[in-house]
């Protein structure tokens, strides 16, 4: 077999997805670490600061799946870069705010300029990137959600402490627009229009592309219908709805929970968080390197996507279980550390699947499951803060978190098939002979 001369570049677009996945969770979660100013400010409770939070969940909702379809029309080059900059506005806006209302529109905006990222994420990586790469490439970009806590939980917490949290929106506004400008200048849609590949990697795509549309012999098309219906995609949305539930209670909810469960301030809080955070970051580029890893030993896909999130999840809840039940700062950190490592695991196979089912429309069908983790967006946050307010502390939470999440392995284990190709018109599974 002849040997492709192929270039890095795939690997300088990955990079460039994984900064700014990182400013975008920065940029999301920042205000979880002004719960204390916010609340002394302006005499929020717990219940109000959840429905704050919940906001841009309802935002985020309403535009994940159609970002997601602007992402398959007008390309990543055009709608990533305006989302950055929309969201780094909203962003820079906080230092404005004032009062319940304000805060709440400010976030609702937040949700609806983010809501393109994941699915142009998708998309980027699925044009990009090889079958047997594309988990790892995954995992490489979306590490920068649980880094953008432990890298920005000290950093934030420093420039609120010491600048206060007005100054701190602003400061941190101005790289996505930066990062806008450079998406611009070097990426494109399709490798074959760029001026950094060399033509033999752009053969090789295109004749990749051809032989496995040629191996895909009972290919049906890819609309709307097949998206919301296939069996497999409702399964991978459900367990994506359990793992959003988890991300944004972690992302938004920690900071509060060290600060009164075991009384630190808010400078130790951000080294303190920064523990799990740099765990869980480990734990999911691990998860693209076994998914992908199993993909090439097998070519299975229900080996390598189904089962890396079904028993990643299954510890995740169990080590949440035990979380609730722990009362040192020491073991919650170990339970908590396992539990965000598992959790965060699976999501590079989540990513996968949208893209090895739906390839033509990973943007499409990935803001389908964002939808679905954005619902979870709205709820976490606001159910949280309400269980904090009536039993006065998070055992109630945490355990609510691990029974959805065993909800998400049962759902995986009986309905997850990746290797099944499903055509709406007979409303059944076709086993493909690739």
């Amino acid at each position: 077999m002849k040997t492709v001369n192929r270039t890095n570049y795939r690997w300088i677009v990955t990079s460039l997805i994984f900064f700014i996945t990182l400013v975008n969770y920065i940029d999301r979660s920042a205000i979880s670490f002004v719960i204390e100013p916010l609340k002394k400010e302006f005499g929020f409770t717990d219940t109000q600061f959840g429905m704050i939070l919940s906001a841009f969940g309802v935002g985020y909702v309403l535009l994940t799946a159609v970002g997601g379809w602007l992402v398959d029309v007008w390309g990543t080059r055009i709608v990533w870069p305006l989302a950055a900059i929309s969201w780094s506005l909203c962003v820079a806006s906080f230092g404005l705010a004032s009062g319940f209302w304000g805060f709440i529109t400010l976030r609702f905006l937040l949700g609806v300029s983010e809501g393109p990222h994941f699915p142009a994420m998708a998309s980027s990586i699925g044009n990009w990137l090889t079958p047997n790469e594309r988990a790892r490439a995954l995992s490489f970009g979306l590490v920068a959600i649980p880094l953008s806590s432990c890298l920005g939980a000290p950093i934030i917490s420093y420039l609120v402490a010491n600048h206060g949290w007005k100054e701190m929106f602003f400061m941190i506004s101005l790289i996505g627009v930066v990062w806008a400008g450079i998406w611009y200048w070097l990426f494109t849609d399709s490798p074959q229009d760029s001026r950094y590949v060399n033509q033999e990697e752009k053969d090789y795509i295109s004749n990749s592309l051809a032989k496995i549309k040629q191996l895909n012999k009972k290919e049906v098309s890819i609309d709307w219908r097949f998206i919301l219906l296939h069996p497999t995609l409702i399964a991978n949305n459900i367990a994506y709805f359990a793992f959003g539930y988890m991300l944004f209670f972690a992302t938004l909810w920690l900071p509060g929970y060290f600060l009164h469960q075991h009384g630190l301030n808010l400078k130790s809080v951000g080294w303190y968080l920064s523990i799990p955070w740099l765990v869980g970051a480990i734990f999911l580029k691990a998860g693209g390197i076994i998914s992908d890893a199993l993909y090439k030993k097998t070519g299975n896909g229900r080996m390598a996507r189904s089962y890396v999130i079904w028993v990643s999840q299954l510890i995740a809840g169990i080590c949440f279980v035990l979380l609730s039940y722990t009362s040192t700062l020491g073991m919650s950190l170990v339970f908590l550390s396992l539990g965000l490592g598992f959790g965060l695991m699976s999501q590079p196979a989540f990513f996968s699947v949208n893209i090895d089912i739906a390839k033509e429309r990973a943007g499409t069908s990935q803001g389908v499951s964002t939808s679905c983790l954005s619902l979870a967006g709205i709820i976490a946050p606001a159910l949280t803060g309400w269980l904090i307010d009536t039993t006065g502390g998070y055992q109630g939470a945490f355990l609510l978190l691990a029974g959805i999440m065993g909800m998400a392995v049962l759902t995986v284990i009986l309905f997850h098939h990746p290797d099944r190709h499903w055509s709406p018109a007979v409303r059944k599974p076709i086993r493909d002979a690739i």
